[in-house]
């Protein structure tokens, strides 16, 4: 007997009126038809009559705001949910608060077989000092705890976890005391990982994605990899976003092919590339990025940890390549970045310019640029997808940047405004958990860069977090509300419009009708940011305030 599934029924025909649409098609436009899962019509409130009758859902915005949702461009979804139903760290004030939280979380979770948190951060305590494995010992009672930086590239452990690790003190990364980095790190994740039930890990997806909904976001680029979860995870997701509704997921898994068996691998795994986090190097908190010059902080000499060379690049990139799989690699550090464009452009001269750029193979993070190497990025067709909450978080002059590297060098990173002048693609992202799902703050933290130079304007950040995703996956006709694009959008309560004006980066503002530019929110820093009242994709509610 053969079981056929009821295909669900096609999305509504709805028209939204009586609000604010950010349409490049019409940027006066109050009003937008959805039809078969796309937008149909944006236009003016007298013109919305005519489609009134033919609806099946008339929607009076109320003045609210509707645009494109947003895409995170750098998520890691498991980790994000764990996160939010577990234990987070990453406000914790202190030491003693941190080791006190555990102890609670401990007592609370008494049928746990590994303990997992996430998000402690001791640049930015007291002290500067992290718990000790000692400390995690006495406050879960000798359990398995596993216990990540707020950047998820070192963490902290107890000996109960490391009991079930064998050889994990003789891998490179391993300490007596201190946070462990590196192979034996990559160890100890997998452990902690692996005891998490099947469903555990469902939930914890679910409570990301629906968390991700409930802040505008339609879609989420997954950073998946061996080194980071496993197959089981990366494919479960997959088929969780495939069956229920919530944003989209596209999925890139961290794994280095050299050869077309290798990329119908990963493809078998519903990868859209070998992308993501496939680590040239580890990162600056954790003293693993790899830097020319020596850290300012670090022990004598110490430049990082280098996971790739630029041979190890060309080889992926041209394996990629010539499978028509989209490369990609994780690099923050000045010294990985070189070596990831240096293999770029070795694949390239073997390949042909022509094919590499079309790939648009990306590299996330990218903080360490140089002015070369914004324009090898440009040159050789380089997406960037970067985190400005980095910089929210950690730059300043006071910031761990600035700890790591000195003031002068620390000025130096996540260059915005050079990538967007030289033509480099944009794609924001939040590498959840290490910071939150919260796309408007991070398109303020673009516009108010902690080095004012770096700044870009509201639109092009906002461009960067909603387009910027979509084209960063190959996808050019998505990311904008016009006629013929899928409908994700969200509505928004928010406060005044504004519409800066083109020859300024931030300070400045224009509210001049004849702009014809449509108008985004007032993100000045100290200011609301706008709350989310409903978010569509592909023209199902996926989330909505009224329930």
């Amino acid at each position: 007997m053969t079981h056929r599934t009821t295909p669900p029924p096609p999305p509504p025909t709805v028209l939204l009126r009586g609000g604010e649409v950010h349409s490049p098609a019409d940027p006066f436009a109050t009003a937008m038809v959805l039809e078969h899962g796309h937008i149909a019509w944006v236009g003016s409130e007298g013109a919305a009559d005519a489609f009134a009758d033919g609806a099946d859902e008339v929607i009076d915005l109320e003045g609210a705001l509707v645009t494109p949702a947003f895409t995170d461009a750098h998520v890691h979804t498991t980790g994000t949910g764990l996160a939010l139903t577990g234990l987070d760290l990453s406000d914790a004030g202190s030491l003693a608060e941190a080791l006190e939280r555990v102890a609670a979380h401990a007592r609370s979770h008494p049928g746990d077989r590994v303990l997992l948190g996430h998000g402690w951060d001791a640049a930015r305590w007291p002290g500067g000092r992290p718990p000790t494995r000692r400390e995690l010992d006495r406050a879960t009672g000798g359990r398995p705890l596993y216990l990540s930086r707020i950047d998820v590239h070192s963490a902290q452990v107890t000996s109960a976890l490391l009991d079930l690790v064998p050889g994990v003190t003789h891998r490179t990364g391993f300490a007596a005391e201190a946070p462990l980095t590196g192979d034996a790190h990559h160890a100890v994740r997998a452990a902690a990982y692996g005891a998490v039930t099947a469903g555990q890990r469902e939930e914890a997806q679910r409570a990301a994605l629906r968390h991700a909904a409930s802040r505008g976001i339609g879609s989420v680029h997954e950073c998946g990899g061996p080194e980071i979860s496993d197959e089981e995870d990366f494919t479960g997701l997959l088929r969780l976003a495939a069956a229920e509704p919530g944003p989209r997921v596209t999925g890139y898994w961290a794994e280095e092919v050299a050869s077309a068996a290798d990329a119908a691998r990963v493809r078998a795994l519903g990868a859209h590339g070998a992308a993501g986090d496939l680590f040239a190097d580890g990162a600056l908190g954790s003293h693993t990025a790899c830097l020319h010059t020596p850290y300012a902080d670090g022990a004598a000499g110490h430049r990082g940890t280098p996971y790739l060379d630029a041979t190890a690049v060309a080889t992926h990139v041209t394996a990629c390549t010539e499978a028509g799989l989209q490369a990609g690699f994780h690099a923050i550090g000045d010294a990985a970045l070189s070596a990831v464009v240096g293999g770029v452009r070795a694949a390239a001269e073997k390949l042909g310019i022509a094919r590499v750029r079309a790939a648009r193979h990306r590299v996330e993070h990218a903080e360490m640029l140089t002015e070369q190497t914004v324009a090898d990025f440009a040159d050789l067709g380089l997406t960037a997808s970067v985190q400005p909450a980095f910089d929210a978080l950690w730059g300043g002059e006071d910031g761990m940047y600035a700890r790591r590297l000195g003031v002068e060098r620390a000025r130096t990173l996540n260059p915005f405004a050079a990538l967007l002048r030289a033509g480099v693609p944009l794609a924001f992202g939040s590498d959840s958990p290490v910071t939150p799902l919260d796309p408007w703050a991070t398109v303020r933290a673009a516009a108010f860069h902690r080095t004012p130079e770096h700044r870009v304007s509201v639109r092009a950040a906002f461009t960067a977090h909603t387009r910027g995703g979509w084209r960063a996956m190959g996808r050019d006709d998505a990311g904008t509300l016009v006629p013929g694009a899928p409908a994700d959008y969200a509505v928004w309560r928010t406060g005044e419009l504004i519409v800066q004006a083109p020859d300024d980066r931030v300070a400045r503002w224009s509210t001049d009708p004849r702009s014809g530019t449509p108008g985004l929110p007032d993100l000045t820093p100290g200011g609301a940011l706008p709350e989310c009242l409903r978010t569509v994709v592909a023209g199902r509610t996926v989330f909505s305030t009224a329930g």
